[in-house]
């Protein structure tokens, strides 16, 4: 299509990106097509966005700065030779909920899997879960047994099933989340809570319970290994998706398990608007590109599908073209004739 961009990866992850960009020079890309410009946020917005021929904005991240490239974006508008396209793939709160005819060992293994792999740092990460009493009086000691006996340590070692989040920032957050449940009155941490900075920037995953479904561990993003339960009665189902649906601003992925298939019916029904990506007896991440395409809405985005033809068409610009071959000789039309 001829389309060149600029890409400016992460400043936390430009090393990865320069050997993609090696990667991508090594099998023939032509110089030009995608020019990666690592560097601070602000300092190449503040040049992109001004400029006349900016024709779009694809950016993956926080909620809060997609939010503030799209005031400059309209606060420049008049200054654009076209409406720039915006895109966004920002935050998740994601979470599982699981039916009381639920299979017990694909909860749990869906829970560790969904809410600890990379540390919980995919956007799509588990992060929120609401289990029915009866389940959750089975599997409550599984599931902490699993999670404590996690490896975690060097990325390096394939046996250790995760390793150090990103960055003393992300570090800071996590660790603090930690002790604010540790503090809180309404939620209790069942398994890991702890997090070490003397070799890297390791958190333990962490599993938080509470009763109170705005508690912070149900309702706040943290992009790391900590996972919020909520357990409520088996009786409730139907009240507890509505709490799925109301409890995060997020609309990013989300899971159901259950083998009653009027209750997958149920959740998928009421949590039309809660998930972009929904997933059946699955865990809520590991999307496979180019098989299911990639997005949410409400505060996650714009919902536009990577990896996808409908993701592909935003950067296009359609046009129509007509041709006539036996074009009109005549101004009068057929309806015009004298009687």
């Amino acid at each position: 299509m001829g389309n060149t961009v600029i890409w400016k990866p992460a400043l936390t992850q430009s090393l990865s990106a320069q050997f993609w960009m090696d990667l991508l020079t090594e099998a023939g890309l032509p110089d030009g097509v995608i020019n990666m410009l690592p560097g601070h946020g602000a300092e190449v917005s503040d040049v992109a966005l001004k400029h006349p021929d900016l024709a779009g904005i694809h950016f993956t991240g926080s909620t809060r700065v997609f939010q503030g490239l799209w005031g400059e974006v309209g606060a420049n508008i008049s200054g654009y030779h076209a409406y720039p396209r915006l895109v966004g793939e920002t935050g998740g709160k994601d979470f599982v909920v699981a039916h009381p005819s639920a299979d017990p060992t694909a909860v749990v293994t869906a829970l560790v899997r969904g809410a600890f792999e990379y540390s919980g740092q995919k956007c799509s990460a588990a992060s929120r879960c609401y289990l029915p009493r009866g389940l959750w009086n089975a599997i409550r000691d599984p599931l902490v047994a699993e999670v404590e006996g996690l490896a975690v340590g060097d990325v390096r070692d394939f046996s250790n099933f995760t390793s150090a989040v990103i960055d003393e920032r992300a570090f800071d957050k996590l660790s603090g989340a930690i002790e604010r449940a540790r503090a809180s009155t309404d939620a209790e941490i069942i398994a890991g809570g702890s997090y070490d900075r003397s070799e890297g920037w390791y958190v333990r995953p962490t599993l938080v319970t509470t009763d109170n479904p705005r508690q912070d561990v149900l309702s706040t993003e943290y992009f790391g290994p900590i996972l919020g339960i909520f357990v409520y009665d088996d009786d409730k189902y139907d009240d507890v998706l509505q709490m799925v649906d109301e409890t995060s601003s997020y609309a990013l992925t989300g899971a159901v398990f259950a083998t009653e298939r009027t209750a997958v019916q149920a959740a998928s029904k009421a949590l039309r608007h809660a998930a972009g990506n929904f997933y059946v007896n699955d865990k809520p991440t590991g999307a496979v590109v180019g098989q299911q395409p990639f997005g949410g809405s409400r505060a996650s985005g714009t919902n536009d599908k990577a990896g996808s033809l409908w993701n592909l068409m935003r950067w296009v610009s359609p046009r129509s073209i007509k041709e006539n071959l036996l074009p009109p000789r005549t101004i009068e039309y057929p309806h015009m004739a004298a009687e």
